[in-house]
């Protein structure tokens, strides 16, 4: 799909009748955009949802793929010939992203690496002109997230972090339906996430790093470790020096609708947490697979829920929000959101999601790239926000549930033992970035 004037002006039109919230890239002046524009991307990290991201870029005629970047030389030589098939332009492949970076003919970067790389990859592309497409959690802890900030900020990145729920419209109109005031005053919002996958029971030992694997690159900053099957592709979020478990992965998402609803911008006033390996005790995952977390306000109760290993949850979803007022009970994902009454007061409803999202999301980012509008759908500070209350989760869990306090203007939490979670350590020769 190209964004032309003529396509613009339909969405437009249509969004304007429907009484829809605009995207960023159907809002403001209409722009010179024809098909012989061109928006010139790279992937790094092709396996899983940055393939899924470049895909959905490639729907754009105006976008070409000039360079895609693995240290899995399978999988970068698998999707080069998935490439190739969808496009006849030719393409570079890497396995050191910086030499990506260092071509000035490419416009933007898509981040599909495991969490504990992204700060690092995404401040060195802010360093050197791209744009950036960054899959979420934007970090693997709470001092990336604000050098991740800074570094957008200072160098004038377009940022879109993959949150697409942002572009979803039923979960639009899901807010202004919270936002009319319908359900009354809303006590409640519980936020739960129970998926198979994040209780590991299949225990492998460690075994020789796969042939055409770079895993020194894999580690990068992080820790030293041998090679294990179960802490490598996809599973390695469930193991703390690359990820944090149900509650970064699914967690940003979610916990980020509560956020938007309730209009939150700052740290909750205390987060309180019990959590452990308890449903699976001799699991191989170091994420807790079940989880309770309370974010402290004034006037509402937040929570978070996981249950890893088992898939059935309440209201019948194994994932969503419940949004619990005096009128009745909303409950959302991406399915659908629904309206339980209370006693009749309002009537029940049923929206279905469009599963649209992530398309929307993408063409999002990329019109805001050719107008140089920093607010895309999700930009840096959002997904930032979100990503620190689902760190902030897991680091209460792991003090043992000690209630914690974090600033927001010191970036300290209340209790020092805690802090040390704060800022990981960087292998040499990787340095955690500073933005001067």
């Amino acid at each position: 799909m190209t964004i032309t004037r003529r396509s613009f002006l339909k969405k437009t039109s249509f969004a304007v009748a429907s009484g829809m919230a605009m995207p960023a890239y159907l809002r403001g002046a209409v722009p010179g955009v024809s098909a012989n524009d061109k928006i010139n991307v790279a992937l790094i990290g092709c396996r899983g949802m940055g393939w899924s991201d470049l895909y959905d870029f490639l729907q754009s005629k105006e976008v070409e793929c000039l360079a895609l970047c693995d240290i899995d030389k399978s999988i970068l030589n698998s999707r080069a010939k998935d490439l190739a098939d969808i496009r006849q332009t030719k393409f570079d492949l890497y396995d050191d992203y910086r030499r990506v970076l260092d071509r000035k003919d490419i416009d933007a970067v898509i981040i599909g690496t495991p969490d504990h790389w992204h700060c690092l990859q995404f401040v060195d592309a802010c360093k050197a002109g791209k744009d950036v497409y960054v899959e979420k959690p934007v970090s693997n802890s709470i001092a990336e997230c604000d050098v991740m900030v800074a570094a957008a900020n200072k160098y004038n990145r377009v940022v879109q972090v993959g949150m697409q729920q942002r572009s979803t419209s039923s979960w639009k109109e899901l807010m202004r339906y919270l936002d009319s005031g319908v359900l009354g005053k809303i006590s409640r919002i519980h936020v739960f996430a129970n998926f198979n996958y994040a209780a590991i029971n299949n225990i492998l030992p460690d075994s020789e790093v796969p042939e055409g694997v770079d895993f020194e690159t894999w580690l990068g900053p992080a820790p030293k470790r041998t090679f294990n099957s179960q802490r490598f592709h996809g599973l390695w979020r469930m193991f703390w020096d690359y990820g944090g478990g149900l509650l970064t992965d699914w967690g940003v998402h979610l916990l980020d609708m509560a956020l938007w609803t309730q209009k939150i911008n700052g740290m909750p006033r205390s987060i309180q947490v019990n959590g452990g390996n308890f449903l699976y005790p001799n699991g191989m995952h170091e994420t807790f697979d079940t989880l309770s977390v309370m974010y402290q306000f004034d006037d509402y109760i937040f929570s978070w829920e996981n249950n890893a290993g088992i898939e059935s949850g309440p209201y019948g979803k194994n994932y969503g929000l419940a949004f619990i007022g005096q009128n009745g009970t909303v409950v959302a994902n991406r399915e659908s959101w629904e309206v339980y009454p209370e006693k009749d007061k309002i009537p029940a409803k049923t929206i279905k999601g469009d599963n649209k999202e992530h398309r929307l999301h993408v063409l999002d980012f990329l019109y805001c790239m050719k107008t140089r509008n920093q607010k895309t759908a999700c930009p840096i500070e959002t997904g930032s926000l979100s990503a620190k209350y689902a760190h902030l989760g897991n680091i209460s869990a792991r003090m043992r549930g000690i209630s914690l306090q974090y600033g927001n203007n010191n970036h300290q939490f209340n209790v020092s033992e805690a802090n040390k979670f704060i800022k990981p350590s960087y292998r040499a020769p990787w340095e955690f970035p500073e933005i001067g």
